[in-house]
This record gives C-alpha cells, structure tokens and sequence, in this order.
C-alpha cells in the first residue's frame, strides 16, 4: 500500500501544482473523486486489471464513461495515466490531492468512527476539541462502526486518537501477556 502511495505522490504534487496554477483545485477535486469512484465499480476494475486490455482501447472506454464530468485537461491526466499504466493509482492520487489541498488551505480532514450516531451537539463539541488538539480547522467525516464497542476512533493524517472501548481492551490485552 505504501508502495502505491510513493508512486502516487509524483502525479497527486504535478495535479495539486497545476490546479493551483489555474486556481482550479475544487474542480480538480470533484474529477479526481469522480474518476475514482468510477475506478471503484467492479466491472470497470476488471476491465482495467486486465493485462488483456489495449491501452487506447482503455483510455477510450474511461473518457466515454467520464463524459461530461471531466474537462480537456483531466481527460488528458486520464490519458497520461493509461499510457503510463499507473490508472490504478488514481484513487490514491486522489487521496494525496486531497491531503495537498486540506494543507494548502489550513484545514485536516478527520475521520471519526463512532460506536453510535453523534448528536450535532457532540459533534460540534469534538469538533471544537479536534481543533484545539490538532491546532488547525478541520473537516470532519463521522461515520458509526459499532464493533468499537463505545468511544470513538479519531484518525487526522497519520495520527491516530483510539477512545474506543475495543481499543482499550487490545491495550489491555496486549499488556497482560
């Protein structure tokens, strides 16, 4: 996986540098999220898994299912990525631009797992602590996994807060051995 993200971390810094030049880095955000998403369907990454597969045949099928959500310059990203047969990077492409964007513009994305739903109130109280903790603005992405027993899992880049009940007992069960 990190092999994936240091071939990735060329093409996501070349996209994030252009989109800045053209102060287009929302619009470079949606088409990289929707090209992923479109890489994340199962028939298309069979397709796009087999070596079978001719590369302009490929790079054809993709601009025709991107029609109409990409513009000139993300169908020639499209392109250089099929030719380079580095299509499968798209999503951490993606991921990188992303983390590129959040820091050029002073912000983290969080993601909270959570044993229940948060109400708004408690969201916009660990919202606030987030904040103060990780002294930027944050946008956060809470979503419930109830295998975490109770608490809260935090996870902002690569700092990971477990609160959770489940990681409480793996600590406790890995310090009893």
């Amino acid at each position: 996986m990190s092999e994936l993200a240091t071939l990735a971390r060329p093409y996501a810094a070349a996209v994030f540098k252009r989109a800045k030049e053209t102060q287009t880095a929302a619009k470079w955000s949606q088409s990289l999220a929707f090209m992923s998403a479109v890489l994340n369907n199962e028939d298309i990454s069979v397709v796009v898994d087999n070596p079978k597969v001719n590369r302009q045949r490929l790079s054809e099928l993709m601009l025709d299912i991107c029609q109409g959500h990409v513009n000139e310059e993300d169908a020639n990203f499209l392109k250089l990525l099929v030719q380079n047969n580095r299509l499968s990077l798209l999503p951490f492409i993606a991921k990188l631009f992303e983390a590129y964007k959040a820091e050029d513009e002073g912000y983290t994305e969080v993601e909270v797992l959570s044993a229940y739903a948060l109400s708004k109130e408690a969201k916009q109280d660990l919202a606030a602590t987030l904040e103060k903790t990780l002294g930027k603005k944050i946008h956060m992405n809470v979503s419930v996994d109830k295998s975490l027993i109770g608490g809260v899992l935090v996870r902002a880049g690569d700092r990971v807060i477990d609160g959770s009940i489940k990681g409480r007992l793996q600590h406790m069960h890995k310090a009893l051995q």
